[in-house]
């Protein structure tokens, strides 16, 4: 989304996401009221999602000041650490307009899926961060956790049906549940590799996803 205003004293605020409207390239809408629940949440602990450089964790560039929804969507407002180079580069890119964007990262907590035009309206999400970006909704960043929490949607249904999993389906299914990539590879390790026959530890395997699934 695009940043409306910009102060020398590296100030800025924008529209991070907006509700409605056409699908984004990833065909989801998010709907209105889906961050009140995070932003509360953030409230009451005295936090605030992160501002990060391009979606990266170790390249922090400031800090977020004021987050809210309005009718349009999430509106945020945030400084830019001038002490750190990154942030100097960022706000010099915004100034001249060479680039613009807002970008978030967050899981998703609650959805619905349109059956036939395949659209994914996101209802309640879990918001963790806000990147300045050269083009927002960067696919190689916070777009990843949202294909992983899809793949672990389709996984769940081929689950559901009777269907083993494969060792990267299982990985998948549990970076979708919010493991991260270590914690998914070990998983597989102990759970897939670790105990004999194949055959074996797949059934074993499947059979701790079930039991995930119904708890």
């Amino acid at each position: 989304m695009e940043i409306k205003a910009l102060k020398e004293s590296g100030e800025f605020e924008g529209y991070a996401s907006t509700f409605g409207g056409e699908p984004d390239s990833y065909g989801d809408v998010i709907a209105p009221g889906a961050f009140s629940e995070s932003l509360a949440a953030h409230k009451a602990a005295g936090t605030m999602p992160k501002l990060f450089w391009q979606h990266k964790r170790d390249e922090p560039i400031g800090k977020w000041l004021e987050a809210a929804e309005d009718a349009k969507g999430l509106l945020m407002k945030g400084r830019l650490n001038m002490d750190v180079q990154r942030a100097r580069e960022a706000y010099s890119l915004l100034k001249s307009g060479d680039i613009d964007g807002l970008s978030i990262g967050y899981r998703i907590k609650e959805y619905s899926v349109d059956t036939e035009s395949g659209v994914w309206t996101l209802e309640r999400l879990d918001l963790k961060e806000v990147s300045v970006v050269s083009i927002g909704a960067n696919e190689n960043a916070t777009i990843t956790s949202v294909k992983a929490f899809k793949a672990a949607h389709q996984l769940t249904d081929k689950l559901k049906a009777g269907d083993r999993l494969t060792e990267r389906e299982f990985e998948t299914w549990l970076k979708g549940l919010g493991f991260s990539n270590s914690e998914a590879e070990r998983a597989a390790r102990v759970c897939l590799k670790g105990q004999g026959d194949p055959a074996v530890a797949a059934d074993n395997g499947t059979a701790f996803l079930r039991a995930l699934l119904s708890a």
